[in-house]
C-alpha cells in the first residue's frame, strides 16, 4: 500500500503572459524615468543611448511574444535566458546613468527575485552571480548621474561601497527568503497533489462494486434468454442424444452465471461482505501482506476483548494511510515491526512499533508536515526520510476522523486513534 513517487507536480515554470507583462512594465518605468530626467528635469544624460537600450528590449518582448504563445509556459531555460538580458540590459542604463550611484541601482536585483520564486536553485544562484559582477562592474566602470548643466554629483567611493554592500545584503537576503517561501509552496502542494492521487486511485477501485452492478443489470437480459433457450433444448433433446450432456452443461453453466450475476447487483448493498466490510485482523492482514518478505519481521498483535470487535468499512484512506505508516516502520526497523490492535467500547487504537533508531527529539513535533526527513539512515530508500510519505499517512488518517501521535523509544511507534463511530461508514439509505 505504497503511495506513487511524485517528482515535481508542481513545475519551475512562469507564464509568457505574465513574464512579458512584468518586462513591459519594467521598461515603461525605464521610459518614464529617461523622459522624465532627460526632458522635465533637463539633466545633461545620454538619452539616445537610454532609449535605445529601452527599445531593444522592447523588440525582445516582441520576439518572445511570436515565438511562445501567449498563454503557454515558458521553457526554465528560456525564462532564466531572458532574466539575464534583463540584467545586464539594465547594468548598461545604469552604466549610462551613474552607477551604483542612481537611485534605482538597487532594481538589478528584480529579475533574481522572480527566478527565486519561479526557477530552481541553480538557476537563481547562476543568476545572483549575475548581479554581483555587474554591480562590481558599476561600482567602478559608470558614467557620472545626470545632474545639472555645469554641476556634477560625485559622491566619495566610500558611499559608493556602501550602495554595493546594501546591494549585496538586499540579494542575498531577499532572494533567500523568496526562494524558501516558494519552495515550501511547491512541497505542500506537491504533497496534497499525491494525496489527490492516492485517493482517486483507491476511489476508482471502490467504485468497481457499482461499475459490476451495472454491468450485471445490463448482462440479466440476454443472460435470461440464453437460460430458457437451453432449458427448451434440454426438453426437446433426446436423453441419448450425443449432445444432451452438452446442452445439460450449457444450461447448468448459464445457471452459475446468472447466480454470479445475481451476486454482483447486491454487492454494494451487501453490509458484510468481505469486499465492503473488514474485521480488524482482516484489515490489518491486508495492508501487512504487500510488506511481507522484505528482511524484516511483521507481526501483528489483536489485543482487543474478543465481545463485540470493531467492523471497519473499507475506506481508502484507511488503507493507504496504514499502508504507509507500516512502509515506513519496515524501512527503518532492525529485525521486527509489531502492529497492534486494541479497542473498548468507545475507541478502536493501533499501534505500529519497529526496533529502528526511532525519531531524533528535534523533530517529533514536526512530524507529518510535508518534506521533514525525521529518520537519517543512509540505507533508508530515497535519502531516508519521514518526509511525503508520512504527510500522505497523516492526511488520509485524519480525513477517515483518526488523530495520530508518534512517541520514541526503544525504536519508533506510531500510535492511531479512532472513534469508533467513525469506522461505521457511509449510512445506508433504504
Amino acid at each position: 500500500m505504497t503511495h506513487p513517487h511524485v517528482p515535481a507536480l508542481t513545475e519551475r515554470v512562469v507564464r509568457v503572459r505574465t513574464l512579458l507583462l512584468l518586462r513591459w512594465l519594467a521598461l515603461i518605468g525605464q521610459l518614464a524615468a529617461i523622459l522624465f530626467v532627460g526632458i522635465a528635469l533637463d539633466f545633461t544624460m545620454p538619452t539616445t543611448a537610454c532609449l535605445g537600450l529601452v527599445a531593444f528590449s522592447a523588440w525582445s518582448n516582441v520576439f518572445l511574444r511570436l515565438r511562445f504563445a501567449d498563454n503557454r509556459r515558458m521553457p526554465e531555460t528560456w525564462t532564466a535566458g531572458v532574466m539575464a538580458f534583463d540584467i545586464v540590459q539594465l547594468t548598461l542604463q545604469l552604466a549610462l546613468t551613474g552607477g551604483l550611484t542612481n537611485p534605482f541601482a538597487l532594481l538589478i536585483i528584480a529579475p533574481v527575485m522572480v527566478s527565486a520564486t519561479t526557477l530552481s536553485a541553480g538557476r537563481t544562484v547562476t543568476l545572483g552571480a549575475l548581479v554581483l559582477l555587474c554591480g562590481t562592474l558599476l561600482a567602478v566602470f559608470h558614467l557620472p548621474l545626470p545632474w545639472y548643466e555645469g554641476e556634477s554629483f560625485n559622491p566619495p567611493f566610500l558611499f559608493v561601497g556602501g550602495v554595493w554592500l546594501a546591494l549585496v545584503c538586499s540579494l542575498t537576503f531577499m532572494s533567500t527568503y523568496a526562494f524558501r517561501v516558494a519552495e515550501e509552496r511547491r512541497q505542500l502542494a506537491d504533497a496534497l497533489a499525491a494525496t489527490e492521487l492516492v485517493l482517486s486511485r483507491e476511489q476508482h477501485l471502490q467504485a468497481l462494486d457499482g461499475l459490476a452492478a451495472a454491468a450485471a443489470h445490463e448482462l440479466g437480459t440476454p443472460l435470461a434468454t440464453i437460460s430458457v433457450v437451453t432449458r427448451e433444448l434440454e426438453r426437446e433433446t433426446p436423453s441419448d442424444s450425443p449432445i444432451a450432456d452438452d446442452v445439460r452443461l450449457l444450461r447448468s453453466q448459464s445457471e452459475r452465471c446468472r447466480e454470479i450475476l445475481g451476486k454482483l447487483k447486491t454487492l454494494s448493498e451487501d453490509r458484510e461482505s468481505p469486499l465492503t466490510r473488514l474485521s480488524v485482523a482482516t484489515l490489518l492482514e491486508e495492508v501487512v501482506a504487500p510488506h511481507r518478505g522484505m528482511g524484516v519481521e511483521i507481526d501483528i498483535v489483536i489485543a482487543g476483548p474478543r465481545e463485540d470487535p470493531p467492523v471497519i468499512w473499507r475506506n481508502p484512506a484507511i488503507l493507504y494511510g496504514l499502508g504507509n505508516l507500516i512502509e515506513n516502520a519496515v524501512d527503518f526497523a532492525e529485525t521486527l515491526v509489531t502492529v497492534s490492535a486494541d479497542w473498548n467500547e468507545l475507541d478502536l487504537v493501533m499501534r505500529i512499533c519497529d526496533d529502528g533508531p526511532g525519531y531524533p527529539d528535534d523533530v517529533l513535533d514536526r512530524i507529518g508536515d510535508p518534506f521533514v526527513s525525521s529518520r537519517s539512515r543512509s540505507e533508508a530508500p530515497s535519502g531516508g526520510g519521514l518526509g511525503l510519505g508520512i504527510f500522505i499517512a497523516k492526511t488520509l488518517l485524519e480525513r477517515s476522523g483518526a488523530t495520530i501521535a508518534f512517541r520514541r523509544g526503544p525504536g519508533a511507534t506510531a500510535i492511531v486513534r479512532w472513534p469508533r463511530a467513525a469506522l461505521a461508514g457511509p449510512i445506508r439509505e433504504d
